[in-house]
Parts: C-alpha cells; structure tokens; sequence
C-alpha cells in the first residue's frame, strides 16, 4: 500500500534499505518492474537531517575550514563535491565498500568509466512507526509504501594534479495517481534532494578518515554567489560561467549526472561531454520531466544523444550544445538543454 501525504512520519530522518537482489535496470529506468523490497539501511541507526541542514547559498567567499588532510570539498550553489589527493584506483573500492557499507545494491559498477550507480531504493524512515506497524511489520513489512524512490551515482575522476574528484548526484521518481479514480499509478521524476548528496558525501569524508565533527564543518561551508547564465552568441545558446575551465568543468558534469542524462564519454582536453538521455517512463501515456522538455515521448522513444562542449575563454567558461555529429545545435532543444544545465548550476 502507498501511503498518502496525510500520514504522520518521521520525515527528518533517513533509513534506507536494500533486503533483496533489484532486477536489471536500463539507466535510466522504468520504475514499473522495481521491486518493493529495494530498501538501504544506514549503519547503526536512522539519522537525523537536522545534522546535516544545509545553510542558504551566500554572495560572499566561505571562511570555513574546507579541507582536512587530504580531502577537501568544493562548494557552488547546491553543487558539492570532494577533492581527495590520492589516485583514483586507489580510491574504487574504498568507495565501492561505502556503499555497500551503508546497504545499498549498486546497479552500475564500471571502473573503467569511473561510474557506480546504486540500486533504486526507498527512505522507509518516511513510514509511520505507530503500534500497528510496530507489531505487523515484519511480517507485512513490504506491504508499505513511501511512494518515492531514489537513487545515487557516483563519478571518479582523475584532476590535473594526479587526485580525483568525486561527485555524488541524486535522483529520485515519485508514484502518483494517474486517472481520477485513483485506480493505478505511474512514476514521475521529482527534484534533485542536495541535502541527500551533502549527507552522503559527509559520511563518505568519514570512510576516507575524516572526523564526524570534522566532516559536519566541512559540509557547512559556505557557497559562492551564483555565477551562471544563459546568454546567445552568434545565434546558439549557451551557459557563460564566471569561472575558469577546471571548476566550471567539474560543475557540468555533475549538472548532467543530476539531471537525468548519462554521461558515455568524456574528452577533458576537448572539453567534451557525450551524453544520451532516455525518457524514464518512455513507456507511460503520463510525460515525465525530460518528455516535457524534448516533446510527447513514444513507446519506442530511442535515446537522444549530444555533446555538450565547454569551452574555456580566459577567466570565464562557456557551454553549448553540439548535435551528435559535433555541429552547432541551434534548435528550442538546445535551448531548452541550455535552461536545464543553467538551473542546476544555480
């Protein structure tokens, strides 16, 4: 059973759990084969979000502490990532272990991309933990619903000075009824969770040998003032980012993984994202988010690919959308792509 927005729950805590194998999923997937025992457990307990609000974005340089030993987080907007001074397959299992550490199934494990992507699975500490369910539940546990899945990917990148950059996005679908009487459902995409990617990043930090209380200060530093907009030049769309190319790199492509596309391959030195996006619900009469943006989806909706190109121009970094040849797109759809990486930059 799904529960309504009117159930009382515990919704400042998190407890995800993963009790059985998930089937095979495309990336993105239909979430209408997802088993309702794809759940993950936090090692020792719920934990509160209280410990890790975020604080709003400022217009001024945090002077918080933002490295300790060798790993360092990077802040713009809601976007966060770490800066770990070790090599990046020195850093695939400890990684790997993490995830698994904190009962995840992950669904995508290829070292050679540098990509792992964890199971989709459900916050149970989003269900009501009254007398009935305390004495039912294990019986009847999977009889419960929160209506809402999620799930994580994270991305290893080697940087210039022999380190890695790790990024963690999240995504996460939503059950709603489709038709008024109320007689089936269909999973839609709903936002982007920063607080879920800040906390996973924090206890991350922890499995790298950073402090508790050390990891907390670290997540809190403050954000820079946004520095992004969507600008045309020479009749093509494009993000202008008032940042250099490494930082503004760093920041698209975790905008990408975000935002629903997958990333196949990148060329850093061409400044060069190749990326498909596959309409989630492809399949359902009911548009998911990108269908909205690309236009009404079919049942047999092949993936859309692109390139997106960033482009270094002095201090300042510049982004647009190449069809899958690598000519200019000047189409609504590269504008709407435009909007998409813009916001999230934000």
């Amino acid at each position: 059973m799904t529960l309504g927005a009117c159930s009382v729950l515990e919704s400042d805590k998190i407890d995800y759990k993963s009790s059985g194998k998930a089937p095979t999923l495309e990336v993105p997937p239909d979430l209408t084969q997802l088993s309702r025992e794809t759940r993950y457990a936090v090692p020792g307990g719920p934990v509160t979000a209280s410990s890790f609000k975020l604080g709003q974005a400022t217009d001024t340089v945090p002077t918080a502490v933002t490295s300790i030993g060798d790993v360092r987080i990077e802040r713009a907007g809601t976007q966060r990532w770490l800066v770990i001074n070790r090599p990046a397959d020195k850093l695939w299992e400890p990684v790997r272990d993490f995830w698994q550490e904190n009962g995840f199934l992950l669904a995508l494990d290829q070292a050679n991309l540098g990509i792992m992507e964890t199971d989709w699975a459900e916050n149970r500490a989003k269900l009501p933990q009254d007398i009935i369910r305390g004495t039912l539940g294990k019986v009847f546990d999977s009889l419960y619903s929160t209506g809402e899945r999620d799930k994580f990917r994270t991305r290893l990148e080697r940087n210039a000075t022999g380190g890695t950059d790790i990024f963690i996005s999240h995504r996460g679908m939503l059950e709603v009824y489709d038709s008024a009487q109320k007689d089936r459902t269909v999973w839609q995409p709903r936002a982007v969770d920063p607080e879920l990617e800040a906390e996973f990043l924090r206890r991350l930090m922890v499995k790298l040998g950073v402090t508790h209380e050390q990891s907390k200060a670290l997540i809190s530093a403050g954000a820079l003032k946004n520095t992004s907009r969507v600008a045309t030049v020479n009749g093509q769309p494009v993000v202008q980012i008032d940042e250099g190319f490494d930082r503004a790199w760093r920041r698209v492509g975790l905008s990408l993984d975000r935002t629903g596309f997958t990333v196949e391959d990148r060329d850093r030195s061409k400044g060069i994202y190749f990326v498909r996006y596959v309409e989630p619900n492809a399949d359902k009469a009911e548009p998911g988010f990108f269908s909205k943006l690309f236009g009404p989806s079919k049942a047999d909706a092949k993936p859309l690919k692109y390139r997106i190109a960033v482009v270094s121009q002095g201090d300042s970094t510049v982004v647009s959308v190449l069809d899958n040849a690598g000519a200019p797109d000047t189409t609504g759809t590269a504008q709407r792509i435009v909007k998409v990486i813009a916001e999230d930059l934000k």
